[in-house]
């Protein structure tokens, strides 16, 4: 496993399912900037508001025809088999939700200050592990973070404006003084 960070701007995604998990899958994706499709023989949960399509009806064979992403959360095993078979076949990455060993990727536990975003993984393994680890980080993390990066991201633009590269600098003291701490990396 290879932990990535994927843009989502206006990427087509699909969530299969509309249930309490299908409908929180659906508001990260759109959170990350995905548009989001919707597929559900029943629509269980509220549909978070921005949800580019929903069709009320069960899953058919093709239905993946020009996703990048899609997301089983349907809770019925013969038609997440379906939704595999297709998904393999056409290269799409798929989350099968509870079932790692069919899935070709992993949503993380995320915790977020501004571009700041800390992501925990168990591999599909233990999903509540995950959560707990990130509150646990995200309560000893600086509460700043966010407005740190933002500053660097405006130093770093200046320098690079001005034609000097950025790329062999030491950053670390400058993360130490705008974080206000002696020990940071």
């Amino acid at each position: 496993m290879l932990p990535l960070a994927f843009k989502f701007d206006d990427a087509p995604v699909l969530v299969i399912g509309a249930g309490k998990v299908g409908s929180y899958k659906a508001r990260q994706l759109l959170d990350a900037g995905a548009v989001v499709s919707v597929i559900s023989d029943a629509i269980l949960a509220s549909l978070p508001e921005g949800v580019a399509r929903v069709e009320h009806r069960r899953y058919q064979s093709g239905d993946l025809e020009g996703f990048w992403l899609v997301v089983a959360a349907t809770g019925d095993p013969t038609v997440n088999d379906e939704i595999v078979r297709e998904a393999r076949e056409r290269r799409i990455w798929l989350n099968v939700v509870d079932d790692p060993e069919r899935s070709s990727f992993y949503f993380m536990a995320l915790h977020r200050q501004g571009e700041v975003t800390v992501a925990v993984t168990t591999e599909g393994a233990a999903p509540a592990l995950a959560q707990a680890i990130r509150t646990m980080a995200a309560e000893r993390l600086p509460e700043n973070l966010g407005e740190v990066a933002a500053t660097l991201r405006a130093e770093r633009r200046a320098l690079h404006e001005s034609g000097a590269s950025t790329e062999n600098l030491d950053w670390r003291p400058r993360i130490r003084e705008l974080l206000g701490v002696e020990d940071a990396p």
